[in-house]
């Protein structure tokens, strides 16, 4: 099973694509996906022919999107929300189940306690991937993470 994990935003969108055979992890691609300062119409736009193009790439079996959780700043929550909302469009549209995961069921999933910290889960990510090193920056540590929860706790 492939499973794209994607931590979604505005700005910066991070991705993560696993390979689950029984039960051996193995990293496929993971990176980054930005967009430029600029309207949110365009920057939603290049969202959109960015997850696309990635899509058609990969041809994921299953999708999990870290579910948006914000408190603090609506209003860059609402942006994120918008980007998730083309994300998962774009999922739909090419025929890829999409499932929200939330940061604790995440975090849960990947570390074995749900208030693990950021530095926790990029080592686990790094353990249970036999990488190098752990991946960088937080928003692709973030998208392996939810790819690998998603390996480990959703069935198609």
């Amino acid at each position: 099973m492939t499973v794209l994990g994607i931590d979604p935003g505005l700005e910066r969108i991070g991705y993560g694509l696993i390979d689950r055979t029984g039960s051996r992890l193995m990293a496929m691609d993971f990176g980054l996906i930005k967009t430029p300062k600029g309207e949110t119409s365009a920057r939603l736009a290049l969202i959109f022919t960015q997850i696309s193009e990635l899509v058609r790439q990969t041809k994921p079996d299953l999708a999990v999107c870290e579910r948006l959780f914000f408190t603090k700043n609506q209003t860059t929550g609402i942006d994120v929300a918008k980007a998730l909302g083309v994300i998962q469009l774009v999922l739909e549209t090419h025929g890829v189940v999409c499932r929200e995961m939330t940061p604790t069921e995440i975090k849960l999933a990947v570390v074995g306690h749900g208030g693990a910290d950021k530095r926790q889960v990029q080592y686990m990510v790094t353990k249970l991937l036999r990488l190098d090193a752990a991946p960088k920056p937080d928003d692709v540590a973030d998208a392996i993470a939810a790819a690998i929860a998603g390996a480990l706790a959703i069935r198609l």
